[in-house]
C-alpha cells in the first residue's frame, strides 16, 4: 500500500494518530520496532498501545477533574484510545483503569483491520528526509533514532527517570487483615459499591519501620550516563519520597484519610492501597509504589506490609530512562519540527506526561496533518480547553508572545495550565467553572473547524 503519512511508533500517541488519519480516509504506514526483533527495557509484548507503568487513565470525572475533562474532549473527537479503554475497563473507583492485555489487544486488532493502515514491524533509525511523518516513538526511543533526532534538532534531548510499581497476585493477599473500600466510600462513575481498592493498614511502629526499610534498602545502581538525570515529580520512586521526610508518605500514596478500618472503626496510621490490574481481578497494582529498590529487597520489605506477608508478585518494580524534547523551542504550534516542517512529533516525547496526555497529543497531531493534507489549516484548540491547554504547554503557543520557562519539564494536564475563571466565581465552584467553560469553548471550536459531526 502506498501511504500518505508515515507514523513511527505504535504506542498510545502513534496508535491514536493512525486511527484519526485512517478514519479521515488517509493511508498510513505505521512502523513499530517491537515484533521485528527489537524491544525496549520496559515493554513485555509487541502489542500496540501497550501500557507498561500503570493501568490507570486516572480520573474519569469530566466536571471536576482536568484529566476527566480531557477524556471527554477526546471522546468527542472520536478517540480510539478512549473507546477501547471503555471496553477494557476494570473497577477503580472514580478512576478509569483497564485490563492492559485486553486494551492492547483491542487497539492492535482494530488498527490491523483498518483498510487504510499498514502496520510494519521495523526499526527506523533516521528521520525521513521527505514525506509527511509523525514521530511518536515515546520516551523509550531506540538509541539510533534518538541520536538522529538530536542531530536534527541541533540540541540534546532532556531526560528523566520513570519508575514502575509492583503487581501482586490477588489470592496471595490476606483479606483477614486487609479490607476493600474507596477513600471516603466514593462511588465511581460506573456505579458499584465503592469497594474498588484493597487497603492494607499500618500502625505507627509498622509505618516507621517500613520507611526506614525504604531508606536503607539497596537501590538500582545508575550507569555513569544516568547519574545526573532528574526524576519526574509525577512518577517519583517511593524511596525518594520517603527521603524527603518521615511523614511524606502518610500525606502521599500511604495517606489513611477517608479509609475507615471496619475492624477498628478508625483510620489507620497509614495505608497501602492496591488497585485491580486486569479484568479477571487476579492481579493488583500497588498504588504509588513505583520503586528502584533491588528486586530481593522489594520482596522482603513489601512482605512486612500487613496483609502482604505471603504476597506473590507477578511483577516487581523497575526503572527506565525517559527522554523528551525541548518542544517549545523546537516545535511550531502545529507540532511540526521548525527545522523540518514535514515532521511532526507526538506523544510523551513532546513533554506531556501520562498515557491519556500522550494519546491526546497524538490525536491533535493527526488532526493538524489531516487539515494540512486537505489544504484547510486547523486552528489550535482554545487554551480554555484541556486539549488546548496541554498543547500550549508542549509547544509554548498561547496566541501571543508570553513567558516561557527556561526549565521545560513534562507535565500532566491540570487546571493550572488553563486561564483562571472569572474572579467572582467562588472557590468551591471553580472546578465546575473550568469544565463548563471548556465544554462550551470546545463545542464552538469543533463547529468552527468543521469537526462538530464527530461528537
Amino acid at each position: 500500500m502506498t501511504y500518505q503519512v508515515h507514523i513511527i511508533g505504535g504506542g498510545m500517541a502513534g496508535s491514536e494518530a493512525a486511527w484519526q488519519l485512517a478514519q479521515a480516509g488517509i493511508r498510513v504506514r505505521l512502523s513499530e520496532m517491537r515484533g521485528s526483533g527489537d524491544t525496549t527495557p520496559a515493554h513485555q509484548t509487541d502489542g500496540l498501545a501497550e501500557l507498561v507503568c500503570s493501568n490507570s487513565f486516572r480520573s474519569d470525572d469530566a466536571e471536576k477533574n482536568a484529566v476527566g475533562l480531557l477524556h471527554q474532549e477526546m471522546r468527542d473527537l472520536g478517540s480510539l484510545i478512549m473507546a477501547q479503554a471503555g471496553v477494557a475497563k476494570v473497577p477503580a473507583g472514580s478512576a478509569l483503569a483497564v485490563d492492559r492485555d485486553l486494551f492492547s489487544d483491542a487497539v492492535t486488532s482494530t488498527l490491523s483491520a483498518h483498510p487504510n493502515i499498514e502496520i510494519v514491524r521495523e526499526r527506523i533509525d533516521t528521520l525521513p528526509t521527505e514525506g509527511m511523518t509523525i514521530v511518536a516513538t515515546g520516551p523509550l526511543t531506540a538509541e539510533g533514532l534518538a541520536r538522529n533526532i538530536g542531530a536534527a534538532t541541533g540540541m540534546d534531548s532532556l531526560a528523566f527517570f520513570d519508575a514502575i510499581a509492583p503487581i501482586v497476585y490477588r489470592d496471595s493477599i490476606d483479606m483477614d487483615i486487609c479490607w476493600m473500600a474507596n477513600r471516603w466510600d466514593k462511588i465511581g462513575p460506573g456505579g458499584g459499591e465503592g469497594r474498588d481498592y484493597i487497603n492494607c493498614p499500618m500502625n505507627r511502629e509498622q509505618y516507621e519501620a517500613f520507611v526506614q526499610g525504604l531508606l536503607d534498602g539497596p537501590k538500582t545502581e545508575f550507569k555513569e550516563w544516568e547519574t545526573n538525570t532528574p526524576y519526574f515529580e509525577g512518577c517519583m520512586p517511593i524511596e525518594v519520597m520517603a527521603s524527603r521526610g518521615p511523614e511524606t508518605l502518610r500525606h502521599g500514596p500511604m495517606k489513611p484519610m477517608g479509609l475507615d478500618n471496619p475492624r477498628t472503626g478508625r483510620w489507620p496510621y497509614a495505608v497501602v492501597q492496591l488497585r485491580q490490574d486486569n479484568a479477571l481481578g487476579t492481579l493488583w497494582n500497588m498504588v504509588g509504589f513505583q520503586t528502584k529498590l533491588k528486586h530481593a529487597a522489594q520482596v522482603d520489605l513489601f512482605r512486612t506490609i500487613p496483609g502482604l506477608e505471603n504476597a506473590q508478585f507477578a511483577r516487581l518494580g523497575g526503572l527506565h530512562r525517559n527522554t523528551f524534547l525541548q518542544s517549545p523551542k523546537l516545535l511550531d504550534p502545529m507540532l511540526r519540527l521548525k527545522s523540518a516542517p514535514h515532521i511532526r512529533f507526538a506523544g510523551q516525547m513532546t513533554g506531556c506526561e501520562g498515557y491519556v496526555e500522550s494519546a491526546a497529543i497524538g490525536l491533535i497531531a493527526a488532526r493538524f496533518a489531516i487539515a494540512e493534507l486537505g489544504g484547510r489549516p486547523l486552528a489550535p484548540p482554545p487554551l480554555t480547553t484541556a486539549l488546548g491547554a496541554l498543547l500550549s504547554h508542549v509547544t509554548g503557543w498561547s496566541g501571543a508572545e508570553g513567558f516561557q520557562s527556561q526549565d521545560f519539564q513534562p507535565m500532566n494536564v491540570n487546571f493550572g495550565l488553563m486561564p483562571p475563571p472569572d474572579e467572582q466565581v467562588k472557590k468551591k465552584d471553580r472546578k465546575l467553572a473550568y469544565t463548563a467553560r471548556a465544554r462550551t469553548d470546545m463545542a464552538a471550536w469543533m463547529r468552527e473547524q468543521g469537526l462538530a459531526e464527530m461528537a
